[in-house]
């Protein structure tokens, strides 16, 4: 765990994440995302008069008990009202086939899916027959298998709805979670359900004509009167991963008060930004022109973080979801709204 703090020297400390603990400071509290990676990844056959072909789809958002928001590849294969079959010899639904049918395509790959079952059952049948939307530097060079339904869910993992794992949340263990609470720390789970769109790069020079994809996030009473109270003590407000902070941001007022929140925030953090309640954040070490690397710039500084990343790589961090983390603290500035 790369420690990066501004004013102090030195600017860049090697540490590592069972030193967690010792770096904060009793009154603080931690903030988790518990969002669940479901296996969102389906594998099937597209059936016509004219022949079959072989199609994957990634479930983004459901959007009725029967009807989810998909990717699909290859896209150019379905049309409105071709049938999809998901599953194979082997590993087939408990409750028949997993059918689904073509309602609408987008022109970016979406496609608008309704399954023949919904609700509950429609849970279950994906839970057997999808597969962990492992990142494509992963999934390019082995398949999925059973372990990474463990490996790819941080230990705290309660509410599914994810496509893609809160990876700051993945280095946690029940021992170092318990070692946070005995020093005083609190820990505040809050539920923001990851979706593809936080992972693609910026392809415009201007920031501003970059849409982020909307994820729906919840932020309980109890954990809003929670992190005010640390707050109102002294304490600081730690932000696990970009997701915690994008969720904690969008609850919190100018004044810097976090409120109860429930619904879909698409907050889009450039340098610039004026941080409104997170006083740190941990996350992991992100890809250049990513809404992530941005995130981290305009938490503690463009230079700076271009400085630590040229640090990490001298010293043998590895990036991506299951590498190392750094621990932030922000450049110097007054809390309000964005500029």
């Amino acid at each position: 765990m790369l420690v990066v703090r501004p004013g102090a020297e030195p600017e860049f400390q090697d540490r590592t994440l069972r030193d967690l603990p010792e770096l904060l400071r009793a009154g603080d509290a931690l903030v988790l995302n518990d969002t669940k990676v479901i296996p969102a990844r389906l594998e099937g056959v597209r059936a016509r008069e004219d022949g079959s072909a072989r199609i994957e789809v990634t479930l983004i958002e459901r959007l009725r008990p029967d009807t989810w928001l998909a990717l699909a590849k290859p896209a150019k294969r379905l049309k409105p009202g071709d049938r999809i079959r998901f599953g194979h010899e082997g590993r087939v639904c408990l409750l028949g086939t997993l059918d689904a049918t073509v309602e609408e395509k987008g022109d970016s790959g979406e496609v608008y899916l309704r399954f023949d079952f919904h609700g509950p059952t429609l849970d279950e049948a994906i839970e057997v027959l999808g597969h962990m939307p492992l990142p494509p530097y992963i999934a390019a060079r082995r398949p999925d298998d059973e372990q990474d339904r463990t490996d790819y869910q941080t230990v705290y993992a309660d509410h599914p709805g994810s496509v893609a794992a809160p990876t700051a949340g993945l280095h946690f263990t029940p021992e170092v979670l318990a070692r946070i609470e005995a020093r005083g720390i609190a820990l505040a789970r809050v539920t923001l359900h990851v979706g593809p769109g936080t992972f693609l790069p910026v392809k415009s020079a201007d920031t501003a004509k970059h849409k982020m994809h909307p994820e729906l996030g919840e932020v309980s009473q109890a954990a809003a009167d929670a992190l005010n109270a640390a707050r109102a003590g002294g304490g600081r407000i730690i932000a696990v991963g970009s997701t915690a902070l994008r969720l904690i941001e969008s609850a919190a007022d100018e004044a810097g008060r976090i409120h109860a929140f429930s619904g879909a925030t698409s907050l889009f953090i450039v340098p610039g930004y004026r941080f409104r309640a997170v006083d740190l954040l941990l996350t992991n070490f992100h890809l250049p022109r990513s809404t992530l690397f941005m995130l981290a710039a305009a938490f503690s500084g463009l230079e700076r973080m271009q400085r630590a990343y040229a640090h990490a790589i001298r010293a043998g961090y590895r990036f991506y979801s299951y590498g190392d983390a750094g621990l932030l603290f922000p450049e110097t500035q007054p809390r309000g709204s964005t500029p």
